[in-house]
């Protein structure tokens, strides 16, 4: 007999990069510990990447890992699509399969079914439909092959409304919390932002370079064609100023090409960095005085909380959970270029309103600690109902 709870997590996967995986990443980190951790997922993690990336130390060890058999991943392979949600549905109906050995049950990529009561991370509710504009490829275009695939990964998964309403509800941001209650107004929501890690060198800021930074994976939905113009546009009353754009390669080359042909054009002053290391990242983070943010509607954005907890200024599109990141600020939230131009040069002439918002970011930093989110999803699964459980207990 052990008081510690065997706990069972959902996510496809924890291969970087991504906020999905580092907030799974994060849920195992804060409970290996203290309970016995499983992971239901597509493919077994390499937990060494999962740790250069995130700033986690989890060991083989610590997690007991469920994959989806290897057949159906080269079945899945051989296809040359992501085929996203059907993995989701295998991996889901693996998580039930296993589940009767698990005291908690933990899904870590959203709303999910998982046939008795569980916590959910809601990154962004999966059956809200349709899908944003950001989330769509050409081979969803039809809509008639598009319903069919739903409706085949829906079964699969044994979704039901009412499932998903027993489980207890976490959401990413109140963003996000909002568009869960499109989806059902019945379910109770507890926001809790997705965990930063603490930049651990930052430069005082008259060391800082007088810069920008943009984060994130090079892809359409980031819109960093517009953070470039954007930054082109203050260049020309503060030509001093540079942008470095840092990323990993997303999965549509023609855009990551016509990226790098507008740095190649700008060379002198925009740069890419492509797949910095954690260390190498969380020191150019505490080296520039300026981040900025492209995609609109962003769930919450974690290069946005990155850079604020490493006590940049950050410009963001005023929607989206990225406005909670800086406390909604109108003056660091713009509604299209000529607004974030004109909002920039306010603040890059003003040592002033440069000091009173980096007193009221500081302030915010503390909201996306990897500490407090820990400590949340320890307390959430201590007030599990064990009796609610079908788990076997030792």
């Amino acid at each position: 007999m052990t008081d510690r709870r065997r706990v069972l997590i959902v996510q496809s996967t924890l291969r970087p990069p991504g906020g999905t995986q580092a907030v799974a990443a994060w849920m195992v980190e804060a409970l290996k510990g203290t309970c016995d951790v499983g992971l239901a997922c597509w493919e077994p993690p390499v937990f060494a990447d999962v740790n250069r990336a995130y700033g986690t130390t989890i060991r083989d060890r610590d997690v007991t890992v469920h994959a989806v058999p290897s057949a159906y991943r080269r079945i899945a392979a051989a296809v040359p699509l992501s085929l996203a949600l059907f993995r989701w549905a295998l991996v889901l109906r693996l998580a039930r399969r296993v589940s009767g050995s698990y005291d908690v049950l933990i899904s870590a990529e959203n709303e999910a079914d998982l046939g008795r009561e569980a916590i959910q991370y809601i990154h962004y509710p999966r059956q809200l439909r349709p899908r944003p504009a950001a989330d769509l490829r050409w081979y969803h275009r039809p809509r008639v092959l598009l319903a069919a695939y739903y409706a085949v990964c829906d079964r699969l998964t044994g979704f039901t409304l009412a499932g998903v309403r027993r489980n207890r509800t976490l959401a990413n941001s109140e963003w996000t919390a909002a568009r869960v209650r499109e989806l059902d107004g019945e379910v109770h929501i507890s926001v809790l932002p997705p965990p930063v890690a603490p930049v651990e060198i930052s430069l005082p800021w008259e060391e800082r370079a007088n810069g920008f930074l943009c984060i994130g994976r090079i892809a359409a939905e980031k819109e960093i064609e517009k953070v470039i113009a954007i930054v082109e546009g203050v260049r020309k009353q503060a030509p001093g100023v540079e942008l470095h754009l840092i990323g990993s390669r997303g999965s549509e080359e023609a855009y990551y090409e016509q990226v790098r042909a507008l740095v190649a054009a700008r060379s002198s002053w925009l740069h890419l960095h492509e797949e910095l290391s954690r260390q190498d990242l969380q020191r150019m983070i505490g080296s520039y005085r300026y981040g900025i943010h492209g995609m609109r509607d962003e769930h919450f954005g974690m290069a946005t909380a990155e850079m604020v907890e490493g006590g940049c200024i950050v410009f963001a599109p005023d929607s989206g959970g990225q406005v909670e990141i800086v406390g909604r600020n109108s003056g660091l939230l713009y509604a299209n270029p000529d607004d974030a131009v004109s909002k920039i040069v306010s603040v890059l002439e003003s040592p002033e309103r440069q000091a009173g918002l980096r007193v009221e970011l500081a302030r915010r930093q503390g909201a996306f600690s990897s500490d407090r989110f820990m400590q949340a999803i320890r307390d959430a699964v201590e007030a599990m109902d064990p009796d609610a459980s079908v788990g076997l207990r030792r």
